[in-house]
């Protein structure tokens, strides 16, 4: 199976998807059927997210399986380190290596609901740098690694310059390549693409690129992850916030400026986050390829 550094070498513009795994099994039922449709898209690669403490491992490990056994198309798997233990890790890599997964996102990782993000890290690695080191030291160039990135600098962090700072220690440990989390100023991505050019961080990074179909659950989603809503998505999106159509619509025209844009600017890809759903992913991929 492919690696996506190595995709990324062969390519210039790559296309992935992001699904997360199920909470019941009839949900589990329909995300195989939605992966069937978004695996006919062909993307370059299907990531898979991991729940909180690692509550969904499993099931994300067997999502990444599945997807490329399958249909063969190159997947990643999320993994984490909050409330894990270097041994708990070491096995889960075996886990990995075992299913021929080859693609892994390395995070620090958020803690389980109502637990502090001090007391979820109990476990020997506590953030990410570490995480990436630790797992190219067990698996070697047989993977490719990657890591989140911030455009509008990570909750955590004092300020962006510091956040820059923390991603090159986390590709100075063995990353190969950066996934941003969502924005909607093209601006903050270019911006924060030359603030680790100054650093000398040199690696890919993919703008990660939420389609808006749900105006009042992106202000939710938005005020917990700390990513901002320009003053031009409200403009858009709060007049018909109450038409689910209208906003599917006006959400697949901003997604696919956004992406038409930010590929004119250099970016070496598109990210998109498909709330395991086909719709609007499929029209977007269709417009910009």
């Amino acid at each position: 199976m492919n690696t996506i550094h190595s995709i990324l070498q062969s390519k210039k513009k790559l296309f992935s998807l992001e699904v997360f795994p199920a909470q019941t099994p009839e949900g589990h039922e329909k995300l195989l059927l939605t992966l069937k449709d978004l695996c006919a898209l062909k993307p370059d690669f299907i990531s898979c997210t991991y729940g909180a403490g690692g509550g969904s491992r499993e099931k994300t490990l067997d999502v990444v399986e599945h997807i490329q056994k399958k249909y063969g198309v190159p997947a990643m798997a999320h993994l984490t380190c909050v409330l894990h233990s270097r041994k708990e890790i070491e096995t889960i890599l075996e886990d990995m290596d075992r299913r021929g997964i080859r693609n892994i996102l390395a995070l620090r990782g958020d803690p389980p609901k109502g637990q502090s993000a001090d007391a979820a890290l109990t476990g020997d690695l506590k953030y990410s740098s570490e995480l990436v080191a630790f797992i190219r030291s067990k698996l070697g160039q047989k993977v490719s690694i990657g890591v989140a990135g911030f455009p509008e600098g990570h909750l955590l962090a004092p300020d962006k310059d510091s956040d820059a700072r923390y991603l090159r220690e986390k590709v100075g440990a063995g990353a190969d390549f950066v996934v941003t989390q969502l924005f909607f100023e093209n601006r903050l991505y270019f911006e924060y693409v030359e603030r680790l050019k100054k650093l000398g961080v040199n690696v890919p990074v993919l703008p990660g690129i939420l389609p808006i179909t749900d105006y009042a659950g992106l202000k939710r989603f938005c005020e917990r992850c700390g990513a901002s809503i320009p003053q031009e998505v409200h403009k858009i999106f709060e007049p018909i916030a109450g038409d689910p159509a209208r906003t599917l619509e006006a959400g697949l025209q901003f997604a696919v400026k956004q992406c038409r844009s930010l590929l004119a600017g250099g970016a070496p890809g598109i990210h998109l986050y498909t709330l395991n759903k086909l719709h609007p992913s499929d029209k977007i991929l269709s417009s910009i390829r």
